[in-house]
């Protein structure tokens, strides 16, 4: 999942807040015959940890291009097969093709220690183990004293990023320093954080150039510490570089080496990075269909994205998404056969790249687009949903309460929501139908420490599930499908008068965007 870009103006928001609570319950619920048999199915005979346990454990993180990204595909698509439903793997493009190895990384002069450290994802193999002194980048100021500097490197691993001084979250300083000993550290912080970056400004270079020119002047390899500001957590993207390793070292470890360049202990680690090269492989979206028996042509779509970075697990992202949708379509299949309406799950590629798989998906399916009745996205992490957000749609208020309606009490009271909303601009899948004019909904969690500890990071593992959470998600989410197919009336699609910001200017409703369909257009 992406950080969501949406245009907010909260000050002009023509909305109002919605509480999905119903005083006139009484105290023993009466549910649909058909949602109390999700509430026993989710409960009783749930199948979200074994799926779990094949999906994060067996396969791992599904970056694509890889090997992992296809056997999730078909995973997955055997897995519905299994339940009775239809599924296909859809190609929507082709993607670099990588294989994550062994990382090894140990210090071995001025005393002995291995170092927790994880490849970049398509970053280049060492082919064998390489040792080499560890540097700092000069302390210069201009780019023709870095550039003049750039030939002693050969040879040598670069510490690239930024020296953190104190590894504690902001959240454990401000609780144990006192008030004055708290701003004093925040302010050291903010000045280093500045003058890194009016160093890296000054030498000529950024994130993309940096490496490229560390490359072509001979080093061995990259290193670097992207901190989350969480004790433990590092976020793992892709590598700069095309022939040389560009790796993560954890905070301290990253640290210890820095403290010891600067100081002219001259550190020196040994690498070894054993990953693969592999041909370009297709993208997949991995796609299950339960036809309607009534409306066929008209579509509820479960939406949610199987890859993943690969730092970890990709359990919270967006592993515990699919397992929602998986564990949704299997208890819509065995206890709603006589659906309305074609029921579709889409579990989408490259999501991270761009939304890649489910802006394909709409680009490539007009006809099913033109029938959506509604789309349910889950991404950000393993916590109970607690917002549905109208996304800009002006009638959204009228289904969703009517569809929500019909969920568990202790379910739907959790959730308080915006109406009608604004269209969400690029954060995960739903802004793909969204900004195709389609009813896209995500259906928000309560983010247990999400973007600060398992977000993209080195910490994203089986571990971090909490299942009677991701159950009662289940079980929303199958209500919701439920309700919108069985509703006698297709949705509006009429989309609010969008407000106007502080300078005057009317915002505007997100535009489609094409899918990269290659790694070559990727950036």
């Amino acid at each position: 999942m992406k950080r969501n870009t949406i245009l907010s103006i909260s000050a002009l928001l023509l909305t109002a807040q919605l509480s999905f609570t119903n005083a006139q319950t009484k105290q023993t619920e009466q549910l649909n015959p058909i949602v109390q048999n999700f509430v026993n199915e989710a409960h009783n005979n749930s199948q979200l940890e074994s799926m779990a346990h094949d999906l994060l454990d067996g396969i791992g993180p599904r970056l694509i291009g890889t090997p992992e990204m296809l056997a999730a595909n078909n995973w997955t698509a055997d897995k519905m097969k299994s339940w009775g439903i239809e599924a296909e793997l859809q190609q929507f493009g082709t993607w670099k093709g990588w294989q994550r190895g062994i990382t090894h990384v140990d210090m071995v002069y001025p005393r002995v220690k291995s170092l927790v450290a994880t490849q970049l994802a398509w970053s280049p193999a060492t082919k064998k183990a390489v040792e080499a002194e560890v540097v700092i980048m000069p302390k210069v100021s201009s780019k023709a004293e870095f550039d003049k500097w750039l030939p002693s490197a050969k040879g040598k691993v670069i510490l690239m990023a930024q020296y953190q001084k104190i590894g504690r979250s902001e959240e454990q300083i401000k609780e144990f320093a006192t008030p004055e000993l708290y701003e004093k550290l925040k302010a050291e912080k903010d000045q280093a954080t500045k003058d890194f970056r009016e160093y890296v400004k000054k030498i000529g270079y950024d994130n993309n150039s940096l490496p490229e020119a560390l490359e072509n002047a001979g080093v061995a390899g990259i290193a670097i510490s992207n901190w989350t500001g969480i004790m433990g957590a590092n976020r793992i993207f892709g590598a700069k570089t095309k022939k040389i390793p560009m790796f993560d070292i954890e905070l301290e470890d990253y640290g210890m080496l820095y403290r010891m360049a600067e100081s002219g202990m001259k550190p020196r680690i040994k690498l070894e990075t054993q990953s693969k090269i592999l041909p370009d492989a297709p993208s997949f979206n991995t796609v299950g269909i339960i036809k309607g028996k009534e409306k066929p042509n008209e579509y509820v779509i479960l939406s949610a994205h199987l890859d993943s970075w690969d730092g970890a697990q990709g359990a919270t992202d967006n592993g515990t998404g699919v397992l929602t949708m998986l564990e949704t379509i299997r208890i819509l299949k065995k206890y709603y056969p006589n659906n309305k309406r074609t029921i579709i799950v889409g579990l989408w590629g490259s999501e991270e790249q761009g939304l890649n798989g489910s802006r394909a998906f709409v680009a490539d399916h007009p006809e099913i687009m033109k029938g959506t009745q509604a789309v349910f996205n889950q991404d950000n992490g393993t916590g109970r949903v607690i917002d549905i957000s109208g996304q800009g749609f002006v009638n959204s208020y009228d289904y969703i309460g009517k569809w929500l309606n019909a969920a568990p009490k202790n379910i739907k009271d959790q959730i308080k929501s915006t109406f009608p909303g604004m269209p969400g601009g690029g954060g995960s899948d739903h802004a793909s139908f969204v900004a195709a004019g389609v009813p896209g909904f995500s259906l928000s969690s309560l983010n247990w420490g999400y973007f600060g500890y398992t977000w993209h990071t080195t910490k994203d593992t089986y571990d971090k599930i909490i299942f009677d959470e991701v159950k009662n998600n289940v079980i929303l989410t199958a209500t919701l499908a439920y309700m919108a197919s069985e509703d006698p009336e297709f949705t509006n699609r009429e989309k609010r008068e969008m407000p106007v910001n502080e300078k005057g200017e009317v915002a505007k409703w997100p535009e489609f965007k094409e899918p990269l369909r290659s790694s070559k257009d990727y950036k």
